[in-house]
């Protein structure tokens, strides 16, 4: 029996890695910040692993944001979804290519490329 991880979990750690992503912070140095190794920060941002109440305060304080903000307290109900797919592997890194693209046209034959070929996985996974 495979288990996943709780999808609060995901979303925490979605919010963990965005938030290290926007201030250039490595794994490793938010792991040294922690205590941690940074297979554990990788653990939690994958959501693998929960983030306990105490060092989910500590993360907070590292990042300087309020640890409600890691729970998205305060945010929409629309944006919670966001960060589940967020904490696929690679989807930030595809997000931060796609937006350094600077032709329209590009952009979208990129985005019918990747819609394509998610409607091929859907497809083949339903069979």
């Amino acid at each position: 029996m495979t288990t996943h991880p709780d999808p609060i979990d995901v979303a925490v750690g979605a919010r963990i890695r965005a938030r290290r992503l926007e201030l250039g912070m490595s794994q490793t140095k938010l792991a040294k910040a922690l205590g941690l190794t940074f297979q554990q920060v990788q653990k939690y941002e994958r959501g693998d692993n929960r983030v306990s109440a105490s060092t989910l305060v500590r993360t907070a304080s590292a990042l300087g944001v309020a640890t409600a903000a890691l729970l998205g307290e305060g945010e929409p109900a629309t944006v919670r979804p966001v960060f589940h797919q967020l904490a696929t592997p690679g989807a930030l890194d595809l997000i931060d290519a796609y937006a350094r693209i600077e032709e329209a046209d590009v952009r979208r034959a990129l985005l019918t490329l990747a819609r394509t070929l998610a409607k091929r996985v859907a497809r083949s996974d339903a069979a």
